[in-house]
């Protein structure tokens, strides 16, 4: 009598493989390529603004100098609510595209512990455009992100947890971490990697990693006071420390030479819109 084996586990495999090779098509096609490339850009967009809204506060002003108050300010312009909802589109291309590369990417780099952190900055990517996608749609149907400090809100919600101090710390120091890492990235000019610049003309490779260098040191440098901020938020257990990306801006802007330093960190971090437009041309999509 001769057997044969079970065929539902080869079907369920089969049907794993199916779904894995479809989501791969889909993250790799032309129309995610195209969007992913849209959504760098436009990061690039964002910060330019922020380091405009940050030069504004440096001189006095009261702008929000983060991700929402430059979102706002394309929303009050003409037309301003299309273009979001073009931001948000290409924000979501940017998820899907570093999901597939966390999944799937990065072949190409022959050590696996380096290609694994790869894949891990990836997966955080894909987070953080998810949240500057829903940051940008509620923005373009007018709903507010809040007011104020823009930070202090969920940072009192996790310290009122129990081990809530102890979290919160550990979101400082992740904060801070990558901070320093983009600062180091920048020295070393490790973005290139991902890139293929030579393709680009020797001009243009020159500002890119120009440009990039100082955009990713200025803005870990901008991460490592965040974290700062929000360590102390856990130690002294006060919310009010951990006011975001716009509230650092200003603690450092009410320092002794503050709005100079600001300034120069708003400078840096157009430097970083102007490498993400770069970025969006030549980056290994």
């Amino acid at each position: 009598m001769s057997s044969t084996a079970d065929p539902a586990p080869q079907r369920v495999r089969h049907a794993g493989r199916a779904v894995e090779d479809s989501a791969q098509e889909v993250a790799s096609s032309l129309p995610i390529r195209i969007g992913a490339r849209i959504g760098i850009a436009s990061n690039g967009v964002l910060h330019l603004l922020i380091a405009w809204l940050a030069v504004q506060v440096a001189l006095g002003g009261r702008e929000r100098a983060d991700q929402n108050g430059a979102m706002q300010a394309i929303a009050a312009q003409p037309f301003g609510q299309a273009l979001l909802w073009v931001i948000v589109v290409g924000f979501v291309a940017v998820v899907l595209w570093r999901i597939a590369a966390a999944i799937w990417g990065f072949g190409y780099v022959t050590d696996r512990r380096k290609r694994l952190m790869k894949r891990l900055v990836n997966a955080g990517q894909a987070v953080l455009f998810a949240a500057l996608a829903a940051l940008a749609a509620r923005v373009a149907v007018g709903v507010s992100s809040g007011g104020g400090g823009g930070g202090e809100k969920p940072t009192g919600g996790l310290l009122a947890l129990p081990g809530g101090p102890v979290i919160v710390g550990v979101i400082a120091l992740g904060i801070a971490v990558t901070g320093v890492g983009m600062i180091y990235q920048g020295w070393r000019k490790n973005f290139t990697e991902d890139m293929c610049l030579r393709r680009a003309q020797p001009r243009a490779r020159r500002v890119a990693e120009l440009t990039g260098q100082i955009g990713y040191i200025a803005k870990g440098i901008a991460l490592v006071i965040l974290g700062v901020l929000v360590g102390v938020a856990a130690i002294t257990y006060n919310p009010q420390q951990a006011i975001g990306l716009d509230g650092a801006l200003k603690a450092l802007a009410a320092q002794p030479f503050g709005p100079l330093l600001l300034i120069a960190i708003a400078a840096g971090l157009a430097c970083f819109g102007i490498f993400c437009f770069f970025d969006a041309r030549y980056h290994r999509v």
